[in-house]
């Protein structure tokens, strides 16, 4: 059984026992939350967003994104070619890593 979820704009296949890195929710480590942005759902069929009613996702944070839990470095360089112009900046995305513990259709 498995489920697509959305969020943050991004949309995740996951099973029960997945870990994932989701957008920083701020929440703290062990608690529980529930995601209810779900588009599709299959145990043995698939089941699409607007048949589901109200199908839900539980998981649990592993660890909140405080500033510590932060991605990769990203390097975004624009360059205008003869114009004597250039710009670098960086990004990094703060998330929360959180474990799948339930998904009930």
């Amino acid at each position: 059984m498995y489920a697509i979820i959305k969020n943050g704009g991004k949309q995740y296949k996951v099973q029960e026992g997945d870990i994932l890195d989701i957008d920083y929710l701020g929440k703290p480590a062990k608690e529980k939350i529930e995601l209810k942005d779900i588009l599709a759902i299959n145990d043995g069929e698939l089941k699409l967003a607007d048949k589901l009613g109200n199908a839900k996702v539980q998981a649990e944070v592993i660890l909140d994104g405080t500033g510590t839990n932060r991605a990769k470095k990203i390097i975004i360089y624009k360059k205008r070619r003869r114009k004597d112009s250039k710009l670098k900046r960086g990004f990094r995305r703060s998330f929360t890593k959180i474990k799948i513990t339930k998904i009930a259709a």
